[in-house]
């Protein structure tokens, strides 16, 4: 079981993801708590919204009102659990967290390899309009997936999950995928200059725009229209080369380096083995699953 309490800011953009994805067919109304109304998602998204709009004006100071939450069982586990258990634990996670009495809504996606739930709810108290304490936050959600693997008796599950470099809008495990992403292409020698480095991460729908006084790392549909929110470059551990820092980005620019056709071909030839190596990882993956089935067919 793997829970993930993501960085959303704003909770009209939390709400809005999880929105689209029903409007999409790739999400479902899932489960709700502590709203006026008995089945809130019997009206539209507006009403939702404004669940959270009214008490989050009240305390107008906050900048991160949001609480956005990923619940994400493996197949084994959630066919321990089941959709009931799935909403009780719910409903008892955010209790551990101090939100037990905060409305929230609960939507179940079905767009990746498998089942997974998304959880929104405000950080403003419904009742005093102050911020609820969101200190020690990973610790608690640690301490309660280790409650549920002993309650379920559920198989211990990684947080690092397998790298993927095919970055769309339904990419899972984003700024882990992306940080590995900028390691391999940071040990290309090849790539010389910032000219390269763009066209490299250009090739797995990646850019890189400034904003502000620094950089977002935005993920396109491969003609360089955004189709997921920005996550700032500064918050990446592994820093891609060429925007290490404002100075050296300057002095990358103003040498503006020439490419040659043979340091071209060398780009080409290093960027290919990365894109191949990943390809033939995953046909070798699918081949041990389907052999893995055949096998099994063979017992019988």
């Amino acid at each position: 079981m793997i829970i993930k309490i993501h960085q959303t800011v704003k909770t009209e953009n939390a709400l809005m993801y999880n929105e689209r994805k029903v409007k999409n067919g790739i999400a479902d109304f899932f489960d709700s708590g502590n709203t006026f109304s008995v089945n809130p998602f019997q009206y539209n998204e507006k009403y939702r919204l404004k669940v959270f709009a009214d008490i989050e004006t009240v305390n107008p100071r906050v900048k991160n009102k949001c609480l956005h939450i990923s619940i994400n069982p493996s197949q084994s586990d959630y066919l321990k659990l089941g959709d009931e258990a799935i909403r009780k634990e719910v409903a008892n996670l955010l209790q551990h967290l101090g939100y037990g009495n905060q409305p929230y809504f609960v939507y179940k996606h079905a767009d990746l390899e498998r089942v997974h739930f998304h959880v929104v709810s405000t950080r403003i108290d419904k009742q005093s309009g102050k911020k609820i304490k969101d200190s020690n936050e990973r610790q608690k959600v640690q301490q309660f997936i280790k409650s549920l693997e002993q309650k379920y008796d559920l198989i211990k599950e990684k947080s690092i999950q397998n790298i993927n470099f095919n970055f769309s809008a339904d990419s899972a495990n984003l700024k882990q995928n992306l940080q590995e992403l900028f390691k391999q292409l940071n040990q290309i020698e090849s790539i010389t200059n910032k000219q390269l480095y763009d066209k490299s991460l250009a090739k797995f729908n990646v850019e890189i725009r400034k904003s502000g006084r620094g950089h977002v790392v935005l993920i396109t549909d491969g003609n360089g229209n955004p189709v997921r929110y920005p996550m700032r470059l500064s918050e990446f551990k592994e820093q891609p080369r060429f925007y290490m820092s404002t100075k050296t980005e300057n002095i990358l620019q103003n040498s503006k380096p020439m490419i040659d056709k043979f340091q071209l071909g060398q780009w080409a030839r290093d960027l290919n083995r990365l894109v191949n190596s990943y390809s033939n990882s995953i046909s070798t993956d699918k081949y041990k699953v389907i052999r893995k089935r055949k096998m099994r067919f063979k017992r019988y």
